[in-house]
C-alpha cells in the first residue's frame, strides 16, 4: 500500500514539475515577444539594382512580436535570390519586401528589373472566358499554356494543349510594373500583355507559340516555385474521351510528379 502511494506520490510530482516547465517556457516565450521566427538578413553589402544571391543572405531567428509584416521570411528565401535590390540596407539589418526593385516606385524602368543572362518578352495572354488575369500583379509566378492546331497529315487534326513553360516571373502587367497602384479596368480587356523574364531559348519557344496558337496563363501559389516534370500534353480529343478526361482528373488525386 506503501509503495503504491509512494509511486502515485511520484508520477504526481513528475506531471507537475512537467506542467511547471510547461508554463514557464510559454510565460519566457510571451515575455520575450512570442515563439522565434526565421527571417532573412542581409549578410554583406549589395549595391541598388545588384542581383541578389545566396551568398548575400543569412537566416536569424526573432521573437513574433517583432517581425514587420515587410519582412522576407527565411522560407521565401526562393522567391528572392536572383531578383534585383531596389535600395541600400546595412548588413545584419532584416531584409523587407519593400527593398527589392520589383517594389521600389524608382524602379520603374522596365530593363532595370531584368536579371542578367534573362530576356522580358511581352505576351498576349488570352482573356476571354473572364476576368480573372486582371488580378495578376508584377511578381507573381505562372505557368505558360500554348494551344495550337494540328492540322498537318501525319497527326490527328484539332487543337492540343502544351505546357509551354513554368514557373515565370512577371515582370510587368501592361505598363504596370509594380511601382504604383493601375486603375483595374486598365487591364480588364480581351487580351492582357504580360511581361515575363525568360532565358533566350523560351523566348524563341514564346515566339513560335504565338505565331502557331494562342497563349493563356495559369497563376501559381506564392510558395509554389516546383518545376514538373514531363506533362503530357493535352489533345482536343480528350474533350470527349471519357478515359482521357479521366487520366487527365486524376492527377489531382495523386498530385504532380516534381523534381
Amino acid at each position: 500500500m506503501n509503495r503504491r502511494a509512494l509511486l502515485i506520490a511520484f508520477v504526481v510530482s513528475v506531471l507537475g514539475a512537467v506542467l511547471v516547465a510547461v508554463y514557464l517556457r510559454r510565460f519566457e516565450q510571451e515575455a520575450s515577444g512570442g515563439e522565434p521566427i526565421a527571417v532573412l538578413v542581409l549578410l554583406k553589402p549589395i549595391e541598388p539594382g545588384e542581383v541578389i544571391t545566396e551568398d548575400h543572405l543569412a537566416t536569424r531567428q526573432i521573437p513574433r512580436a517583432y517581425v514587420e509584416n515587410r519582412a522576407v521570411l527565411a522560407k521565401d528565401k526562393a522567391k528572392i535570390v536572383g531578383l534585383r535590390m531596389g535600395q541600400a540596407i546595412e548588413t545584419q539589418q532584416t531584409l523587407m519586401w519593400t527593398d527589392l526593385a520589383i517594389a521600389m516606385e524608382e524602379r520603374r524602368n522596365l530593363s532595370s528589373l531584368i536579371q542578367p543572362g534573362m530576356r522580358a518578352v511581352t505576351i498576349g495572354a488570352s482573356n476571354k472566358a473572364d476576368k480573372a488575369h486582371a488580378l495578376i500583379r508584377p511578381g507573381d509566378r505562372l505557368d505558360v499554356i500554348a494551344t495550337v492546331s494540328n492540322n498537318n497529315k501525319h497527326g490527328a487534326a484539332g487543337d492540343t494543349s502544351v505546357v509551354l513553360l513554368q514557373n515565370v516571373l512577371v515582370l510587368a502587367v501592361g505598363t504596370d510594373t509594380g511601382a504604383e497602384v493601375v486603375d483595374q479596368s486598365a487591364r480588364e480587356g480581351k487580351n492582357l500583355l504580360l511581361t515575363l523574364s525568360v532565358t533566350v531559348p523560351e523566348s524563341q519557344l514564346l515566339s513560335l507559340a504565338s505565331e502557331r496558337g494562342k497563349l493563356s496563363v495559369a497563376l501559381r501559389n506564392p510558395d509554389d516555385v516546383r518545376i514538373i516534370d514531363q506533362i503530357a500534353d493535352v489533345h482536343a480529343s480528350a474533350l470527349a474521351d471519357k478515359e482521357q478526361r479521366g487520366a487527365v482528373q486524376g492527377t489531382r488525386k495523386t498530385g504532380p510528379t516534381a523534381f
